[in-house]
């Protein structure tokens, strides 16, 4: 299950774990105009955790996700 709330300056995605046990804390996605930070709670250090992305991480993402193993390069067309 996931929401999705638009804001004044990003876009915010949380994605719940769903299923017969919880796995894992929610992960919160905020969609910047020039970045992607996402957050996930810890709880064993009650703290947050935040890794952000720029623009061109994440296109690398989304690609790296379909491909098999092995050292990739994506196409100034491509971005």
């Amino acid at each position: 299950m996931f929401s999705i709330e638009h804001k004044f300056d990003c876009t915010v995605i949380t994605i719940l774990d769903e299923g017969s046990k919880k796995l894992t804390e929610d992960i919160t996605v905020a969609n910047f105009e020039e970045c992607i930070a996402l957050e996930q709670y810890e709880p064993i250090n009650d703290c947050i955790n935040k890794i952000t992305f720029s623009n061109s991480q994440i296109s690398d993402l989304a690609a790296a996700i379909k491909l098999p193993e092995g050292f990739y390069s994506r196409s100034a067309n491509e971005k």
